[in-house]
């Protein structure tokens, strides 16, 4: 009645439909195991059913009568988990099953391969020794990738490199992999773990590799990560895949930096590499705990600044050495820069020159050191930090390409990208 209202024609068309379109059909079955193999059959005629009923279902005909009340409350467990952070379920199976089996990875496996795949390896999974242990760490995995998601490790502490990867990645999900794979490492290890995950994607994204690499590698590397329980064995463990993997990027790496501009690669993504570029200038000068938190540069009260401006005064334009190219060295890396919103109001479409005094008052090292650079004392920390920083009295094309190529100079040891081999690659 709540559906249909109280439109007595509406009624009268719905038992119409009901009792000449619909039949039902009674199946008595002597136990509820037979229910269960009847379920899967009718499956097989073409009931559209997704790999998580199915599964369900498989788990109850492996396990025995007694043990079903607690496997009806751990399959809830689980359910209620990846809906109370809004994720896929089969999503979450597919990058369970790539971080915890070998699978092969040339192909991968797709979502509607998920149950077929669980009943061929029934066994390898557990599923036939132990259906409750089996979905017991289905739901202890379902809690980690639950924390992972809201940028925390499995014991629930907060991780700055899953922030930073959240920032960076947008719908980026491959990295679940390996985190599902490390999720049981002590928490300084998994937190060093993420590092390098955040640095390997990173490098990834820069150099435009397709996410079926990602995929595929991260798959291939968890069976030796899930073997990983000390500090050593986790440095081993980089050096033997993340160090290797990024160097065979490294061009790539140097390249993208040098010719990046604003318009080709996200916004989000342009703030979070000014915001990383930045951060790392902050935390080598002052050693400061609160810089972790890269939240800080990339705020509604920081903005991306471009040192010539976006829209400028027609004096300005005039101005600049190559006007016919002024559009494109406007959004070059080397012209933008972050600046304090209060700050930028008042630098505006001027001229450098006009800018250099706001550019002094701002607390970001990468910025203020435009105009000069900071010192304190002989050989102190953040005189070791600035160092390597330029400053300019002029703005023109060269300004920019220099500073474009200190950034990419400087991208290299923020993001860790390991130096060449004398005689070349590996």
């Amino acid at each position: 009645m709540t559906n249909l209202g109280e439109d007595p024609q509406r009624l009268r068309q719905f038992h119409g439909v009901l009792t000449t379109r619909v039949k039902l059909i009674r199946i008595v079955t002597p136990t509820i195991e037979k229910a269960l193999k009847v379920f899967e059959t009718i499956n097989d005629r073409g009931v559209g059913l997704n790999a998580m009923d199915l599964l369900k279902n498989f788990l109850f005909m492996k396990t025995l009568k007694d043990n079903y009340p607690r496997l009806k409350d751990q399959w809830k467990k689980l359910v209620d988990t990846l809906d109370s952070c809004g994720e896929k379920p089969l999503r979450f199976l597919r990058y369970y099953i790539m971080a915890h089996h070998q699978i092969d990875h040339r192909r991968g496996i797709r979502e509607d391969e998920i149950y077929d795949w669980f009943v061929k390896h029934s066994v390898e999974a557990g599923i036939d020794s132990d259906p409750l242990g089996f979905v017991e760490d289905l739901v202890e995995c379902a809690r980690s990738y639950r924390n992972f998601l809201i940028c925390k490790d499995a014991q629930g502490n907060e991780n700055r490199y899953l922030r930073n990867l959240a920032l960076l990645g947008g719908a980026l999900r491959q990295q679940y992999i390996l985190l599902l794979a490390g999720r049981k490492l002590p928490p300084e290890l998994f937190s060093r773990l993420c590092r390098y995950i955040e640095n390997l994607v990173f490098c990834y994204i820069i150099t435009r590799e397709p996410t079926k690499i990602f995929e595929r590698n991260f798959a291939r590397w968890s069976a030796d990560l899930r073997k990983v329980k000390t500090s050593e064995e986790l440095d081993a463990f980089i050096a033997k895949y993340f160090v290797p993997d990024m160097r065979s990027r490294a061009d790539g790496f140097d390249f993208a930096f040098r010719e990046l501009r604003q318009n080709r690669i996200q916004q989000y993504r342009m703030r979070y590499i000014l915001a990383k570029l930045t951060q790392y200038i902050e935390e080598k000068a002052w050693g400061n705990p609160a810089h972790g938190h890269l939240g800080l540069y990339v705020t509604r009260e920081v903005e991306i600044e471009h040192i010539l401006p976006a829209n400028p005064r027609p004096d300005v334009r005039a101005a600049f050495d190559k006007p016919d190219e002024y559009d494109d060295y406007v959004l070059r890396l080397g012209n933008l820069t972050l600046l304090e919103k209060t700050i930028n109001r008042s630098v505006s479409n001027g001229s450098f020159a006009e800018k250099i005094p706001g550019y002094r008052q701002s607390s970001f090292l990468l910025t203020k050191s435009l105009a000069e650079r900071p010192q304190v004392g002989i050989d102190t920390q953040l005189n070791r930090a600035v160092q390597d920083l330029i400053q300019f009295d002029k703005w023109d094309s060269s300004a920019i390409e220099r500073r474009q190529e200190m950034m990419a100079k400087l991208a290299r040891r923020v993001w860790e990208i390991p130096e060449r081999k004398e005689g070349g690659d590996e």
